[in-house]
């Protein structure tokens, strides 16, 4: 093979590592909030488009320099609504979550900000916007990272540990995850069931992968769920597989939810459906991403 090639196509292979998750579990099951809400692409905050991804209407578009009220109102349904729904099941279930927070949507929602930050959740940093990092400077992205840290730090009350941007990360995103010093993971990856570490400039960073099939997401990206009934048998087989794994060979298992998406009562109800699911089995450990990576680092140190 190739040692110049850039990427990994074999990983753990045949034999994954046992993550001995706590409590002997078989399955690590951990779910994501993205709260972007405020920080999408719209013309009030001076970009020459409105947003046209992960709405109700996938693909609209009104074209450049005109402002699609229509699209800004599905997503002020999520902070307006389908936010507050979704912390009503996480706290009548005591289940502890990440989210995948954009630091502009938090600091223009200071209610929301505080609930999570009361609720004892995890924020992993979204970038100071939800809008693409591929096309970015170096110098351009560094800053956004920077500015991000600082203003959750400040809405939070203590600095992200992990970085997601949207699609896609810039080649240059990891090595400034890494260069920035403060970041124990981040997760623009989605080729492994565990986490895993890879070098960036000579150091050792972890990754823990997230998902874009286990998703809600896929109501509004075609093809994809139409009702929530497949959206809970997909999450409901994709568990019970690795659960049934789990008893030789634990994994870990991510879902994806947005506050204008999974928010939605129809949708609720097939998450809340699902979570009771889960609780009814033993030995399986719902946590927070930054508990995955705490618990990989004192666990399974790189080679």
């Amino acid at each position: 093979m190739n040692p110049n090639y850039p990427r990994d196509l074999i990983g753990y292979g045949e034999n994954p590592p046992d993550p001995c998750w706590p409590g002997d579990a078989r399955v690590a099951v951990q779910i994501v909030m993205n709260y972007e809400e405020g920080s999408e692409y719209s013309i009030p905050d001076g970009d020459e488009h409105s947003e046209t991804y992960l709405t109700e209407v996938p693909g609209a578009t009104l074209g450049p320099n005109k402002r699609d009220l229509i699209v800004e109102s599905v997503y002020e349904y999520g902070s307006r609504a389908g936010f507050w729904r979704l912390m009503r099941i996480f706290k009548e279930r005591d289940i502890p979550i990440t989210v995948f927070g954009a630091a502009l949507a938090l600091e223009r929602n200071p209610e929301a900000a505080r609930a999570i930050r009361d609720a004892g959740y995890e924020v992993c940093s979204h970038g100071w916007r939800w809008v693409g990092f591929q096309d970015m400077s170096e110098e351009q992205e560094r800053a956004e990272m920077k500015r991000a840290v600082e203003s959750i730090e400040r809405t939070i009350g203590q600095r992200p540990y992990g970085w997601y941007c949207r699609y896609a990360p810039s080649e240059n995103t990891r090595r400034l995850v890494v260069e920035e010093g403060g970041f124990l993971y981040d997760s623009n990856s989605y080729d492994d069931d565990l986490p895993y570490w890879v070098k960036v400039s000579g150091k050792n960073h972890l990754v823990i992968p997230y998902t874009l099939d286990v998703n809600d997401m896929k109501f509004s990206v075609p093809p994809g769920f139409t009702a929530p009934s497949g959206y809970f048998e997909y999450m409901k087989d994709t568990f019970d597989v690795l659960y049934r794994e789990g008893k030789t060979q634990p994994k870990m298992m991510s879902v994806g939810l947005h506050t204008r998406l999974a928010g939605r009562p129809g949708r609720a109800a097939a998450l809340a459906r699902f979570l009771d699911y889960v609780l009814d089995h033993k030995r399986v450990w719902i946590c927070k991403r930054v508990d995955i990576a705490r618990h990989w680092i004192a666990n399974h140190a790189p080679e």
